[in-house]
């Protein structure tokens, strides 16, 4: 049986590459068949991956069957993961979030979760001193500048970039001008509909019985997504309503001046500001300085 290796819904460039790194692992070193699926359409920096390594875009599932095999990595939080995953015969999970709760399994498996900044990393670690190619060392190299933001996440450890510049050494690569290509790709969002934008890179939690959809917008060009204010605030509605959520949270990740811009549409929103940033929300946007990570920084912090 063919073992399915994916990552979470929104796909992001970890989500998009992992599984692509760990499904070569599984077929070229370890002689196991497998392949790399995604949850949704990659963003545009993994669709640059993409490109830039000329890797195939892997097939988009909508679920999995019955005890379907499949490896989950970049996340173990079933929200994130297809409706049927507890009847699939999940066989491995590597991630760097925080454990969420909620699967099950048909046994006992392989879970392997490091507090670094990215699932790349810990599958350098894992696969330890393998011949790699290097559209696999160009893979790993982009998911971990794209978790850690070239180093300037406050998830990065001095491990990520240990790796990453390895890599990046290996092949022969200047890491600021190849970050500032992948960054570039993810500010271009000139296609995509205000919808788009809001799921783009999004998840859901929920704080104290309140459902959010948390959604982050990394770029080095915010005033792009800042002159979309208007339109974006009015169709968190429409998406909120469609999602099953209560409230959706837009952070516009300033990646150069280390800062984001939360909207702010209603007084749930201006709570939520001064609640978890301690940030008083005059109008409709408030900025909050040095916050640049969902998972360090935002989820955790978020009440109502």
């Amino acid at each position: 049986m063919t073992i399915q290796v994916f990552g979470h819904k929104s796909p992001d460039t970890d989500s998009t590459g992992s599984p692509i790194i760990w499904a070569w692992y599984l077929n070229e070193v370890k002689g196991t068949p497998a392949e790399a699926k995604l949850l949704g359409e990659p963003n545009t920096e993994a669709a640059w991956l993409l490109n830039r390594w000329d890797l195939p875009k892997p097939a988009i599932i909508a679920d999995v069957e019955d005890d379907a095999a499949v490896v989950i990595v970049d996340t173990n939080n079933p929200a994130e993961l297809p409706a049927n995953i507890n009847g699939a015969d999940v066989q491995a999970i590597i991630d760097h979030h925080k454990l969420v709760g909620g699967l099950e399994t048909k046994g006992p498996i392989d879970i392997t979760i490091r507090p670094v900044a990215c699932t790349a990393t810990i599958m350098h670690d894992l696969m330890g001193d393998v011949d790699m190619p290097d559209w696999i060392k160009g893979t790993m190299l982009t998911c971990i500048l794209s978790d850690t933001l070239e180093y300037r996440s406050p998830t990065t450890t001095d491990h990520d970039k240990a790796v990453a510049e390895k890599l990046a050494a290996d092949l022969g690569i200047n890491v600021s001008e190849y970050a500032a290509e992948m960054f570039a790709a993810k500010s271009d969002v000139s296609s995509f509909s205000d919808a788009e934008l809001l799921r783009m890179d999004s998840k859901e939690y929920e704080v104290d019985g309140t459902k959010f959809r948390v959604s982050v917008l990394e770029t080095t060009s915010p005033a792009t997504v800042l002159d979309r204010k208007a339109s974006l605030m009015d169709t968190m509605t429409s998406v909120a309503a469609e999602d099953g959520v209560d409230q959706v949270l837009l952070f516009v990740v300033d990646i150069l001046n280390e800062e984001s811009t939360l909207l702010v549409p209603n007084d749930l929103v201006k709570t939520v500001a001064k609640k978890s940033f301690d940030a008083d929300a005059s109008g409709d946007a408030v900025v909050l300085p040095g916050v640049m990570s969902r998972k360090k920084q935002i989820i955790p912090n978020l009440k109502v």
